[in-house]
């Protein structure tokens, strides 16, 4: 249950202000066809967890204890910087596929991103892949469908900046803590 509820918050927090986010309103905003959209982000979002999830705890298995909560530490300090760059919003465009272009496009921002990469750290160092993939589904989730929903007025509906550099306040300070933590194991 804690890589459930560990990769869900950090998904949450992950992904706001993030390109996900950014692509959904443009998306919305574009297509109007909000189903659509959150389709093509729920099967981009399971895939790309699913992956991470499997590909964490397979290296967990490899690894000592000590190296997993590093590579958790390291997971953590990397979502707290990357939190703290500005992202662009995408040109928009109007998909004539709105749920596959939704998945490719979704698919393609979640690889490799922190998301993923906690995913991968949070389901290692939990041994769980089936948990730690199902949280941070549904944290990618929670925190794109206002985004799907309010399209273009999302960042005058919410502070998405602030809950941005909240977030990666968190990840810094939360990544710090657990590698002063893993370095102390014995």
């Amino acid at each position: 249950m804690d890589a459930l509820l560990t990769a869900f918050v950090t998904a949450v927090l992950a992904e706001w202000g993030d390109k996900t986010q950014l692509i959904a309103i443009m998306l919305a905003a574009a297509t109007r066809r909000p189903a659509a959209i959150l389709a093509g982000l729920f099967l981009a979002a399971v895939a790309s967890s699913t992956v991470a999830a499997i590909a964490g705890v397979y290296v967990a298995g490899t690894v000592t204890i000590r190296a997993m909560t590093l590579m958790v530490a390291l997971a953590l300090l990397f979502a707290g910087a990357a939190g703290l760059i500005r992202r662009r919003p995408p040109t928009e465009h109007s998909p004539r596929l709105p749920v596959v272009s939704a998945f490719i496009l979704f698919l393609a921002a979640e690889l490799g991103d922190r998301t993923q990469f906690l995913t991968f750290a949070i389901a290692g160092r939990f041994d769980s892949a089936p948990l730690a993939a199902a949280g941070a589904t549904a944290g990618i989730l929670a925190a794109t469908i206002p985004a799907v929903l309010l399209g273009d007025r999302l960042p005058s509906a919410v502070p998405v900046s602030a809950i941005r550099y909240v977030g990666a306040g968190l990840f810094l300070l939360a990544g710090f803590i657990v590698a002063v933590n893993a370095l102390r194991l014995t």
